[in-house]
């Protein structure tokens, strides 16, 4: 199963108990998303969901590079890294992206992070900075228009991971 297929099936599943939080019910699944493909990056990049607060609030998530770990289980952790490649940001489906990115919560993780993926699980948009300091789209990535269309994508992952590869 593709890393695409796998995510949907497990969103379609956590939403099908009816027990779920809309938005961090969901981390898990798009955690496992992340570090599938960051496999497959040169440099690899890991996932790491929830992190502390680093003076801009507590992200959601960031994006840390294979040596910002510490290999040896005897050491301390590194104290006070922040991710290399940048914060995450998720809100529910029901949430409008382009709304996101212009919260005083999304502008402070890119002062702080410097690049900053806000996603609602159905767009993906990554933020960088301008010379003036302020949020500049990078890229994005939309899997459906709505709600309701993410759901409905979810409900068949294979079709929609073929379709979106």
């Amino acid at each position: 199963m593709n890393p695409v297929e796998s995510w949907l099936a497990d969103m379609r599943d956590i939403r099908g108990t009816g027990a779920g939080d809309p938005e961090t019910s969901y981390y898990g699944p798009l955690e496992n998303l992340f570090n599938d493909i960051g496999k497959t990056l040169k440099p690899k990049v890991h996932c790491v969901i929830s992190l502390q607060d680093r003076g801009a609030g507590k992200p959601d998530g960031g994006f840390f590079t294979r040596n910002q770990f510490q290999k040896a289980s005897d050491k301390e952790p590194r104290a006070g890294q922040v991710p290399e490649r940048g914060a995450i940001e998720v809100k529910s489906p029901a949430d409008d992206v382009a709304k996101i990115i212009r919260t005083e919560q999304v502008k402070r993780y890119v002062a702080r992070y410097g690049l900053v993926l806000v996603t609602n699980y159905r767009d993906f948009l990554l933020l960088g900075h301008d010379d003036q300091g302020r949020s500049l789209p990078m890229e994005g990535y939309t899997l459906a228009t709505s709600e309701r269309a993410f759901w409905s994508a979810a409900a068949h992952p294979r079709k929609t991971a073929d379709e979106h590869g």
